[in-house]
């Protein structure tokens, strides 16, 4: 066991978004992480909801994350927690806090903290709450609105052991009194993460370095409460090719975009944000059950990794090279428009069909779907501009001369298909290639598809012959 489990018997990691619009791409690695990391120690993966942000949070949102997170197989192991619901549980440990000592009523109106902000910006200060009611009588605020504060320690200096970062040391006085209830009584982002991680048992909070800062004001929290202080892991963030942090600009979008959109399959998506800021030696190509058995945080590294979507196509290549037939030509099918049952049932068969001869050439769903397009196409087919080229006079005399013997064949076999193209060429002194484009552009309508030879055998041999026709009657 690792350095970073030391602490704790039964380990509980926890993925927190907030549902203000899709599950991102940074989002989903720092779920999987968790995830891996409660796996490979025996431990716990959870969810929580952090939809405190009542104007951002939607219904739309939450079901993204969900949908996301199940395409990619990372699935809490509870029901998931919903921040907004536990507010009164927030509000009741910030009150034991000011019960104790720990905390403090703040009387200090917006006016005032505005004019505090202006005084310390024009004295080039760092702007923060200047304690001005931590050790006053709250009896001085009367009945005026107040919020509660955490009184923060001030001497010395507080010490993270980052499992990830290393350690970390900040200076108390640079903490400020953070505020812990608003005053209409409901309780901060900041309260409320340390609440829920302790009451959800979570043993290591593994997540963005851009929440580190947090982690010092927080544990402000944890300690004023005598709670034990989980292990920290804060993972670099990812850029864009360009070094710059990765944006919409980059390409960046939810994680059903690259389902959707791209193409992708989720053990591909998986696989590659495994290998976005870890390692294990060379391997590159890593299932679920092997990143399980090898995944943990010392093999996470400090630095920030580079989005390449070239490097996510490839190993989604690798997928779809390996996948069954079967289900690809249901995602494929998928894609498609809604046929009646015996339709439906008779084009996802001939999808199965045909697979073998896609996957080896095709990245993604969306070239498997535009690779097996021809099949579907009503006669006549339309041609592109490049195709229509190929099918000039000459062409359109050996497409005849194609389909008249492909019409005495007593079997549609390959074999046999193969041997009457082949045999076309040589009585016409040619290379297979030119009767296989003119061919390919007659039968798909395009100057690119599956090899010529599987074309003819998946289009059948009334289709075939009824494209041929057209073509020859063009």
């Amino acid at each position: 066991m690792s350095d970073a489990t030391k602490t704790t018997d039964k380990v509980v990691t926890r993925f927190a978004p907030s549902p203000t619009g899709y599950l991102h791409i940074g989002g989903a690695r720092t779920a999987l992480f968790n995830y891996l990391f409660a796996r490979h120690h025996g431990g716990k993966f959870l969810l929580r909801i952090e939809d405190t942000d009542r104007a951002r949070s939607t219904e739309p949102a939450i079901a993204a994350i969900f949908d996301g997170l199940a395409w990619l197989g990372l699935a809490g192991d509870e029901e998931p927690v919903f921040q907004f619901a536990r507010a009164a549980r927030h509000a009741e440990v910030a009150n034991q806090m000011l019960a104790a000592g720990h905390a403090y009523k703040c009387f200090a109106t917006q006016e005032e903290l505005a004019e505090l902000r202006e005084q310390q910006r024009a004295a080039k200060q760092p702007m923060r709450y200047d304690g001005r009611w931590r050790d006053r009588d709250a009896a001085e605020g009367g009945d005026k609105p107040f919020v509660i504060r955490l009184k923060a320690p001030r001497e010395g200096e507080t010490v993270i052991e980052d499992a990830v970062q290393g350690r970390v040391v900040v200076q108390n006085a640079e903490l400020d009194d953070m505020i812990l209830l608003r005053s209409d009584g409901t309780p901060t982002y900041m309260l409320a993460v340390v609440v829920d991680d302790h009451d959800m048992g979570v043993t290591h909070v593994i997540r963005g370095d851009d929440h580190l800062n947090n982690a010092f004001r927080q544990l402000g929290i944890i300690k004023a409460m005598g709670w034990p202080e989980p292990v920290y892991a804060h993972i670099p963030l990812i850029h864009g090719p360009d070094g710059a942090k990765l944006s919409k600009r980059h390409g960046a979008m939810g994680v059903d975009a690259y389902r959707d959109k791209l193409g992708m399959l989720p053990e591909a998506v998986d696989n590659y944000l495994l290998r976005l800021g870890w390692g294990h030696g060379d391997e590159e190509i890593i299932s679920t059950e092997r990143a399980i058995e090898l995944f943990d945080l010392p093999g996470v590294g400090r630095s920030p990794s580079r989005f390449d979507i070239k490097k996510l196509e490839s190993i989604n290549a690798h997928y779809i090279r390996e996948a069954d037939p079967a289900r690809l030509a249901a995602l494929v099918a998928e894609r498609m428009p809604p046929l009646g049952d015996n339709a439906a049932a008779e084009r996802l068969h001939r999808l199965i069909a045909i697979m073998p001869e896609l996957q080896p050439r095709a990245k993604t769903v969306i070239e498997l779907l535009e690779g097996a397009a021809f099949l579907f196409v009503a006669r006549p087919i339309p041609v592109d501009e490049a195709a229509a080229k190929l099918l000039d006079d000459n062409a359109r005399t050996l497409l005849k001369t194609v389909a008249d013997r492909l019409r005495a064949l007593p079997e549609w076999t390959l074999e046999e298909i193969e041997t009457v193209v082949r045999t076309v060429a040589e009585d016409a002194g040619l290379g297979l290639g030119k009767v296989a484009q003119p061919l390919r552009a007659a039968l798909t309508g395009r100057t690119t598809s599956p090899g010529i030879f599987d074309v003819l055998l998946h289009l059948g041999r009334e289709e075939t012959l009824g494209r041929l026709d057209d073509q020859a009657q063009a």
